[in-house]
């Protein structure tokens, strides 16, 4: 099985002034396809870093980062941008919508960047909208919906180019805790199909509903957990 996520031996560096930051010391980490993993970590662990470079949304210092088996160390920022729009779905805590576009127009965003037709967008995006429930909303700005709604829009997006890898960052962060359910529940159901899923969260209770931990403490990973017991 060739894993979605594989990085060997990374390290992320940030300049400040003459210094230099180290983030991210030598990480090392698989992710399968299917899993789904949670990163959790105190303020300042490193926990973001990882999840911006698995996003590529930022570059590592050193080390190699394979997706789907393709080593993308040193890919180029356009290539990296062709990552991100066709592999990767992002759902963010502040949903990251854009205020301009109604929901349909949210939802396809990916698929503009990827010259897919007019129609085709059309219809992938509303068959999305209608698995969550939007199907009257189609036409709505995002500050015209609940916090519940933006997200599941931004789910949406996340899945309209069917990424191989989908990232949540503190994704029910902004939401009341039924809402919040409802949304890791619907995770709960992307996976099941067989999506995989890294999330970023601090609670514990959402952790609970991963199939594995991974807890970084001053830019290293120092729990690995699968289901209780310690990956091997």
């Amino acid at each position: 099985m060739v894993p979605i996520v594989e990085l060997k031996n990374v390290v992320k560096e940030y300049a400040n002034g003459p210094l230099k930051v180290t983030a991210l010391r030598g990480i090392s980490l698989q992710i399968n396809p299917g899993e789904y993993a949670v990163i959790m970590g105190a303020s300042g662990c490193g926990k973001s870093t990882m999840l911006n470079l698995l996003g590529c949304l930022d570059r590592i210092t050193a080390g190699q980062y394979l997706l789907g088996g393709e080593d993308i160390s040193e890919f180029t920022d356009e290539q990296l941008s062709e990552i991100r729009s066709r592999r990767i779905g992002f759902i963010f805590q502040s949903y990251n919508l854009i205020p301009q576009l109604n929901v349909l127009e949210n939802i396809e965003v990916p698929l503009f960047y990827q010259g897919v037709s007019e129609s085709d967008a059309h219809e992938r995006a509303e068959a999305l909208a209608e698995r969550m429930g939007l199907s009257d909303r189609l036409k709505h700005k995002p500050m015209e919906l609940s916090g519940g709604q933006q997200q599941r829009v931004a789910i949406a997006r996340s899945l309209v180019a069917d990424p191989i890898l989908m990232l949540a960052d503190e994704p029910t962060g902004n939401l009341d805790s039924k809402t919040g359910h409802e949304i890791l529940e619907l995770i709960d159901e992307l996976n099941a199909e067989g999506k995989t899923i890294v999330m970023v969260t601090h609670d514990d209770e959402v952790a609970d509903r991963a199939q594995r931990e991974i807890r970084v403490f001053d830019g290293e990973i120092v729990e690995n957990l699968w289901k209780g017991e310690v990956s091997p």
